[in-house]
């Protein structure tokens, strides 16, 4: 990772966001197949056996104390269990995507109240002008659905909890496991996480599914891409780049899923959409360019 430019880390940016974006398209796909806990006790299992496989293969540093595997495990339940079972049983409720990656697209908001706090980073009036701006373009993008009234206010309980989950679980990674290997570390978060959302699982779902060609092929995009490589790479990026500035990133995926979901489900893009797009995206750049 120290040969990584500034190409390079801005190559790994591009791949997250549009990672990250397909996990909002993937719980549509697999939710009809499953139910969300259910869903997320397979992905997860599924990560960490690949996790752990590689981890092995190349000889990765395993967690050397209990308070070391007792961190990642934290950060792992957080963000995977959290966050990600958070948006998949708000979506099982009745919020759309756009509306759950608006609501979760507020983290670089709260990142940047408390990171100064935490780490001593200065997050200057230009980034803090990207991220309101980014904010802004996030919510034009979203604005149509925001007005059908979807979803219950439990569901929202569950996608503000989410939000809260991935704040806290960026923040505390970077704090308390930057020395840790990404592989090895990344596998012991899964571990935790598949522990406790089989819990949830067996304690308040059926755990049925229905096995079809489309679902067999959603819980490999969403184990491969989104559980080991996209996590991977937020942990590259929080690493090497502060936090406010990594969490700027999530204001690109509302725009990606939406364009996604109109090459998918042919959801329309309104120009007011396509105008927020470019906001959030001049909001990135901003934050991104500012000096600390």
């Amino acid at each position: 990772m120290a040969s990584l430019g500034p190409m390079g880390l801005r190559a790994i940016a591009a791949l997250f966001v549009v990672l990250w974006a397909t996990g909002f398209i993937g719980a549509r796909f697999g939710l009809p197949y499953a139910e969300s806990a259910t869903l997320l006790s397979l992905r997860f299992a599924g990560a960490t056996a690949v996790l752990a496989a590689i981890a092995l293969a190349i000889g990765s540093r395993w967690p050397a104390t209990w308070t070391a595997l007792g961190h990642q495990a934290l950060v792992g339940i957080a963000l995977q269990v959290g966050y990600i079972a958070g948006v998949y049983a708000a979506i099982e409720h009745g919020v759309s995507a756009g509306v759950s990656s608006l609501v979760v697209g507020l983290q670089p908001v709260l990142t940047a109240l408390v990171v100064g706090r935490w780490f001593g980073e200065r997050v200057g009036a230009r980034a803090w002008c990207g991220l309101l701006l980014g904010l802004a373009g996030v919510g034009l993008v979203v604005e149509d659905k925001l007005g059908l009234g979807e979803g219950t206010i439990f569901a929202f309980v569950l996608n503000t909890g989410a939000l809260l989950a991935i704040t806290a679980a960026t923040l505390y990674q970077k704090r308390f496991g930057a020395g840790t290997d990404l592989i090895a570390g990344t596998a012991v978060q899964y571990g935790a996480a598949t522990l406790v959302i089989a819990t949830i699982a067996f304690a308040f779902e059926t755990v049925r599914v229905t096995w079809t060609a489309t679902f067999a092929l959603t819980m490999a995009w969403i184990v491969l891409a989104l559980s080991v490589g996209s996590v991977i790479l937020l942990f590259v990026l929080i690493r090497r780049g502060q936090a406010a500035r990594v969490a700027s990133l999530f204001y690109l995926v509302p725009p990606v899923t939406a364009v996604m979901g109109w090459w998918l489900f042919d959801e329309t893009l309104s120009w007011v959409a396509l105008g927020g797009m470019a906001l959030a995206v001049v909001g990135v750049a901003l934050v991104n360019t500012a000096k600390a």
